[in-house]
C-alpha cells in the first residue's frame, strides 16, 4: 500500500468524526423521515412492497437524482481525475461517455420491464420465470458478484482517502463507512435511499461548484482560465503524455484515452445492467415516466466526472511540481492506482479545508451508491433466494423481516472484502480495469432475457459462461504475450483488460444469439413473466375497485397495509387469466418504447462518435479560446444537472409536501388528534 502521509492534513478525529457523524446524522434524518411517511401519506415503510419497490410511484426527478447517487461512486470522482492525470483533458470526457451509454439502454429496458413484468422487484424474476432454477441460481450469482465487487470499490476508494486525509485507520474506515448507511437503509427502505439521494446529490453539486469556481477565478496558484492552459501546456513540454498528440493534455487524440473508453462501456454496461440497483430504479418508477428518468438521469450524470476531472484532474497536473503539492515530484504509479490525484489537487488548492470538503463530497458518493448496494443485494437475498429457493409463502411480514437481516448482512460482507483486497495489494484502478471481465459475459443474456421472445434457457446459460470464459483467456494471454509474465501489475494494465473486457462482453452476446437462432423458443409469450408477485397484482385490483375516499392519504395504517397484503389470495391469484390486461395502458407504453429506443440511438451516437471522434481524427489540440468554452460547456452541462438532480424533485413534490406540512399543522393544532377521533368513532359505530 503507498505511503498517503502527503496529504494528510486533517487530524484522525476528523475522519472518525465525519465517518460516524454523518452517517449518524442521515440515520436520525431516516428516521423523522419515514416517521411522516408514515403518518402523512399512503406509503407505509412496514411493507415489503414499499420497502423495496417504493411502491412503484417515484417520479422522475426524484428516480433521476437517485440514478445520479447511485452511478456516482468514489471511483467517479477519483478515477476519473486519475485518468485525467494521466491522459489529459480528454479522459474526463471518455470517463462520462463510456458509463452514460448504459443509463440511456436502461430507458429501454426499464420500459420492456414495465410491459412484461409490470409487478417484478428484480430482474432475476424475470429469468426464474423464463428459464428455472439453474439458470436463475446462475445469474443470481452473476448479480451478487457485480454488487460485491462494487460495494467494496466504493470502501475501497473511499477508505483511501479517508487515510490519505486524516491518518484514520483504513480498515477502520472500510467498517464504520457502511454503519450509518445500513441503519438508515433499514429505517427507511427504497424511497428512504431516494431522498438521502436527493441530499447527497445536493451536497454533491454544491462542493462541485464550489471547487469549480475556486479553482477557475479565486486560486492564485493557477491563475484563472488562461493560468490553467499555460500550465498544462508546459506540462506537456515536461511530462508529455505517450499516445497523445504532441505529448499534450489538452487533445481528444489520445490512444490510451480512447482505449480506456472501450473498457469503461464494456465494464459498465456488466456494472449497470446487473446491478439490481439500476432495475430497482426501474421498477420503482412510474410506468408513464420511466423512460424520462432514466434520460435525465444519464444527461445529469454525464457533467459529474465531465466537471469534476476538468477541475481536480487538471489542477492536479498542473500543481504536479508545485512546491504546494503534497507528493514532491509528482504521483508515483502506486498513488495514482490508489486514485489520488483529486485529492492531491485539493490539498494543494485549498489545504485542510478543501481536505475537509472533498472528504465530506467522498463520503457522500460512497454512502449514497452503498445504500443502493444493500438494498438492491437485499431484494436479491429476500425475493430471489429466500422467496424463491427456500419458502415460497413467505408472508409480507416474514419479507419485510429478512430484508432488514439482509441488508446488514450486506454491510459486514462488503467491508469484509474491501479490506481483503486491501491487505492482497489490489488496488482501486486495478479492480476498475478488470472487473468487467469477470462478468459482462452475462450481459447479453440478461438483455435478451427481457427483449428477445425466443431466447432459450441453453443460450442464456452458455452466453454467460462462455462470455466468462473467454474474456479470463483474453486477459490472460494478452498479459502473457505483450508483457511476458503474469502479475498485478502486469494484469492490471490497459490491453489485457481492453482484451479481457471487450472478449467477455461480445462473446457472450455472439453465443447466446447464435445458439438462440439454432433452435430457438417459439412458444413462449411473456405470460410467465407477467404472472410474477400475483400478491401485489391482486392488491392493485382490489385497491382499484375501492372508493377513492378508501384509498385517500392516511387510510391506512402501517398494520392495516400489511393485513391487506396477508389477506390476498396467492393461489387464487397465480391462477388468473387476465394478465393481459396491463396494469398500465399498453399503447402508452409502446409509444414510450419507441421513445426510449431513439433517445438513446441519438444520444449515445452523439456522446460516443458525434463529439469525439472528429477531433480525435483530426488531431486536434486545444487552442486558449477552445479550452476556455470547454471549461465553460461543463460547468453550464452542471447547472442543468443541478436542475434535474435538484429542483425538480422538490416541485415534483410540492402537493405531497405540502400535505405533510398540512398535516404537522393540524396535529400540532389537536385538529388531527380530532379527526382520527371522529374517524373511531364512526368506526365503531
Amino acid at each position: 500500500m503507498s505511503s498517503t502521509t502527503g496529504a494528510e492534513v486533517l487530524t484522525q478525529g476528523t475522519g472518525y468524526g465525519v465517518v460516524l457523524g454523518i452517517g449518524f446524522v442521515f440515520a436520525i434524518l431516516m428516521m423523522g423521515l419515514s416517521t411522516l411517511q408514515n403518518r402523512y401519506t399512503t406509503y407505509k415503510i412496514s411493507t415489503s412492497e414499499e420497502f423495496n419497490t417504493a411502491s412503484r410511484s417515484v417520479k422522475p426527478g426524484l428516480i433521476a437524482s437517485g440514478i445520479v447517487s447511485a452511478w456516482t461512486w468514489a471511483a467517479t470522482l477519483l478515477q476519473s481525475s486519475t485518468v485525467t492525470y494521466e491522459y489529459g483533458l480528454c479522459a474526463g470526457y471518455y470517463y462520462a461517455a463510456g458509463a452514460t451509454i448504459q443509463i440511456f439502454v436502461m430507458a429501454i429496458l426499464a420500459v420492456r420491464v414495465k410491459q412484461i413484468a409490470p409487478y417484478c422487484h428484480t430482474f432475476l424474476e424475470i429469468v426464474h420465470a423464463r428459464y428455472g432454477n439453474t439458470a436463475h441460481f446462475m445469474f443470481a450469482t452473476f448479480g451478487l458478484v457485480v454488487n460485491l465487487i462494487v460495494s467494496s470499490m466504493l470502501l475501497l476508494g473511499g477508505s483511501a482517502v479517508v487515510n490519505a486525509f486524516t491518518g484514520m485507520n483504513i480498515y477502520a474506515a472500510n467498517f464504520l463507512i457502511p454503519l450509518g448507511v445500513c441503519i438508515y437503509v433499514i429505517l427507511g427502505g427504497l424511497r428512504a435511499t431516494f431522498l438521502c439521494d436527493y441530499s447527497h446529490t445536493l451536497i454533491l453539486m454544491i462542493l462541485i461548484f464550489y471547487f469549480f469556481f475556486w479553482t477557475y477565478t479565486k486560486a492564485d496558484l493557477i491563475g484563472g482560465f488562461e493560468g490553467m492552459y499555460n500550465l498544462l501546456q508546459q506540462a506537456s513540454i515536461e511530462r508529455p503524455v505517450a499516445g497523445n498528440q504532441d505529448g499534450s493534455y489538452l487533445t481528444l487524440k489520445s490512444n490510451y484515452g480512447l482505449t480506456f473508453m472501450i473498457i469503461q462501456i464494456t465494464g459498465g454496461f456488466g456494472t449497470v445492467m446487473l446491478d439490481q440497483g439500476y432495475w430497482q430504479r426501474a421498477i420503482a418508477s412510474e410506468a408513464k415516466t420511466a423512460v424520462q428518468a432514466y434520460l435525465m438521469g444519464g444527461i445529469a450524470w454525464f457533467a459529474v466526472p465531465l466537471t469534476f476531472s476538468s477541475i481536480m484532474g487538471l489542477a492536479a497536473v498542473a500543481l504536479a511540481k508545485s512546491p504546494s503539492f503534497p507528493y514532491p515530484g509528482g504521483l508515483t504509479a502506486a498513488e495514482i492506482n490508489a486514485g489520488l490525484a483529486a485529492p492531491a489537487g485539493v490539498v494543494t488548492l485549498l489545504g485542510s479545508g478543501g481536505a475537509a470538503a472533498m472528504l465530506i463530497l467522498l463520503f457522500m458518493a460512497v454512502t449514497s451508491a452503498a445504500s443502493s448496494e444493500m438494498i438492491a443485494t437485499s431484494s436479491i437475498l429476500t425475493f430471489d433466494l429466500y422467496q424463491i429457493h427456500f419458502k415460497p409463502d413467505a408472508s409480507p411480514e416474514s419479507l419485510i423481516r429478512v430484508s432488514h437481516i439482509m441488508v446488514a448482512v450486506w454491510a459486514l460482507v462488503m467491508s469484509c472484502v474491501a479490506s481483503l483486497w486491501i491487505g492482497i495489494g489490489v488496488s482501486l484502478n486495478w479492480l476498475f480495469l478488470f472487473s468487467g471481465t469477470l462478468f459482462t459475459g452475462a450481459v447479453g443474456p440478461v438483455i435478451f432475457s427481457v427483449v428477445w421472445r425466443q431466447q432459450t434457457k441453453e443460450a442464456a446459460i452458455s452466453g454467460a459462461l462462455g462470455g466468462v470464459v473467454v474474456g479470463i483467456i483474453a486477459w490472460l494471454s494478452v498479459a502473457k504475450t505483450y508483457y511476458g509474465e503474469l502479475t498485478i501489475a502486469t494484469t492490471g494494465l490497459m490491453y489485457p483488460n481492453l482484451a479481457g473486457n471487450l472478449g467477455a462482453c461480445c462473446s457472450g452476446a455472439i453465443i447466446s444469439a447464435v445458439v438462440t437462432l439454432i433452435k430457438p423458443d417459439n412458444e413462449f409469450d411473456w405470460s410467465a413473466t407477467k404472472r410474477i408477485n400475483p400478491r401485489a397484482r391482486e392488491m392493485d385490483r382490489k385497491r382499484a375497485t375501492l372508493p377513492d375516499s378508501a384509498s385517500g392519504p392516511g387510510s391506512n395504517s402501517p398494520v392495516e397495509k400489511e393485513k391487506q397484503e396477508d389477506a390476498v389470495d396467492v393461489a387464487s391469484a397465480e391462477d388468473d387469466t387476465t394478465i393481459d390486461v396491463p396494469a398500465e395502458e399498453s399503447a402508452e407504453l409502446q409509444k414510450s418504447l419507441k421513445v426510449a429506443t431513439w433517445a438513446s440511438l441519438i444520444l449515445t451516437f452523439i456522446v460516443l462518435f458525434l463529439i469525439p471522434i472528429p477531433m480525435f481524427l483530426s488531431h486536434y489540440v486545444f487552442s486558449l479560446n477552445f479550452f476556455k468554452g470547454w471549461i465553460i460547456i461543463c460547468v453550464v452541462w452542471l447547472f442543468v444537472a443541478a436542475s434535474i438532480t435538484s429542483i425538480l424533485p422538490l416541485w415534483e413534490s410540492r402537493a405531497a409536501i405540502k400535505d405533510i406540512f398540512l398535516g404537522m399543522v393540524r396535529d400540532i393544532s389537536g385538529g388531527g388528534a380530532r379527526k382520527r377521533a371522529i374517524g373511531s368513532s364512526n368506526t365503531d359505530a
